[in-house]
């Protein structure tokens, strides 16, 4: 492919009509590690990948790859090597994240940050109430208080549906650790979608710093900004998982 090519040509011109047998679908959520594991399925190898990724260059600003491969369908023409398949994933992100505005910043954040946060909204949320997550981030960050967010713990962890964390989890020492840790970690948990960036760049307005899940089958969510109150909404909760057996673990 040119160097001279814009983005969304390059990203055209790799996903043409000669399309390799196997897909590479990238969910929204997802983590670089799966995106490895499904490339490594379509015949790639794991250690050209990993060489690939190395050696990778960033756009302007993004520090680290992950939260960087576009949540889509990928379907490369046979003999696409591992760092065009990769640049394309890439392209594809940063026309998304330029459609969306999320390049030029927001605030005080800029883009590197802003795609954190909306990897965490995607993460914890459901779609209806990501922008009330990413409200509760952008009020505990203002305050200075740990963000302590599950999820960032199950990124360190690469486990997924961990409903209760232990207390050795929120004590690994890792910068992704925002139990430990202040701050937003140093990079993405995973891939946002377009409705968990729309909701970082347009929080919802309100007070909450807490917030809880106490229905898995509805997904019903409730939010608050005082303590006491959501110690009775985790009662809720356990309410729920005790009356739905295996539902919680």
């Amino acid at each position: 492919i040119s160097k001279e090519l814009c983005a969304k040509e390059a990203l055209e011109q790799l996903l043409d009509n000669k399309r390799i047998a196997g897909l590479i679908n990238i969910a929204e959520g997802g983590w670089n590690s799966e995106v490895i594991d499904q490339m490594i399925s379509v015949g790639y190898s794991r250690k050209e990948i990993k060489s690939t990724i190395a050696q990778v260059n960033l756009p302007a600003v993004f520090k680290t790859l992950e939260g960087l491969l576009f949540p889509a369908q990928y379907s490369f023409a046979k003999g696409t090597s591992v760092a065009d398949a990769i640049s394309a994933m890439i392209a594809r992100s940063q026309i998304e994240f330029k459609k969306s505005g999320i390049l030029d910043g927001s605030g005080k954040f800029d883009a590197q940050q802003l795609v954190i946060i909306a990897s965490i909204v995607q993460a914890e949320g459901d779609t209806k109430d990501f922008d009330k997550v990413a409200r509760v981030i952008y009020n505990r960050l203002a305050i200075d208080m740990p963000l302590q967010m599950d999820s960032t713990v199950h990124f360190i962890k690469k486990v997924r549906g961990e409903i209760f964390l232990s207390r050795n989890s929120t004590l690994l020492n890792s910068p992704y650790n925002t139990y430990r840790r202040y701050g937003l970690p140093p990079g993405a948990i995973c891939s946002p979608g377009t409705s968990a960036i729309e909701a970082t760049l347009k929080p919802a307005p309100g007070d909450w710093l807490y917030f809880i899940t106490v229905d898995l089958n509805t997904q019903e969510t409730k939010f608050t900004n005082s303590y006491s109150e959501f110690l009775i909404y985790k009662d809720e909760f356990l309410a729920y998982c005790n009356a739905n057996d295996g539902a919680c673990w």
